[in-house]
């Protein structure tokens, strides 16, 4: 059952381990914006309750109801929406080639690793084609470090973070993946410039508070 939650504030439906929500929240942090967190447990399945998929029909999280109830889904699409109504501080740049580059680093994340292995994904490989833990785990890893190899080919060198010394989209996409392949086992070695990048991130309070175990629902 869904809570229901004060209107004269954003209202965030989000789930503690979803890197997608984990996206919205940090981008709401760093540009200070006020919401209310409603947990929606994916684990439980309840966002295949009717309620919560007649606010979401694609049935996931983050869900971001504004105050006058209007509903918006999709995180980076979400992001953009936040962009445009707190320009400040700017995610991404003005300047064409630098905006492309910072949006190929993050589509790299969030449309090549993360389709692959998210919640509903892994469930299909293990219930439906019969896939075992050392499988789902092996795809994982797979699909994570091909990811990676690639976002980290894409950078500049000389950047506290991925392509500046402020976060921008990428590291937005970039820090809530690096907390899935932590949580699965990734090798890492491969990625310092990476663990670099996520190390500054945490150490900011939009990042650290918006981590999944600094959340309501985390269990």
């Amino acid at each position: 059952m869904l809570q229901q939650r004060r209107d004269d504030i954003m209202k965030l439906y989000s789930y503690w381990r979803s890197t997608t929500s984990y996206r919205v929240r940090i981008a709401l942090n760093l540009k200070g914006l006020s919401y209310a967190y409603c947990p929606v447990d994916l684990v439980a399945g309840e966002q295949s309750e009717p309620d919560y998929s007649a606010l979401n029909p694609g049935k996931g999280v983050p869900t971001l109801v504004l105050e006058d109830g209007t509903v918006l889904t999709q995180s980076l699409a979400i992001i953009d929406y936040l962009e445009a109504i707190a320009p400040e501080p700017q995610l991404l740049p003005a300047q064409p080639l630098l905006r492309a580059r910072i949006q190929a680093a993050a589509h790299t994340i969030a449309m090549d690793i993360h389709p692959v292995n998210n919640l509903r994904v892994m469930t299909y490989l293990k219930s439906q084609l019969g896939m075992d833990s050392a499988g789902q785990t092996a795809w994982f890893h797979h699909w994570m470090t091909e990811g990676f190899a690639a976002y980290q080919a894409l950078l500049p060198g000389g950047t506290r973070f991925s392509f500046a010394d402020t976060p921008t989209l990428a590291d937005i996409c970039l820090v809530p993946q690096l907390y899935n392949a932590h949580r699965w086992g990734v090798d890492m070695t491969r990625f310092p410039r990476l663990l670099e990048i996520e190390e500054h991130a945490l150490s900011l309070a939009a990042f650290d508070q918006a981590r999944p175990e600094n959340q309501p629902d985390a269990s």
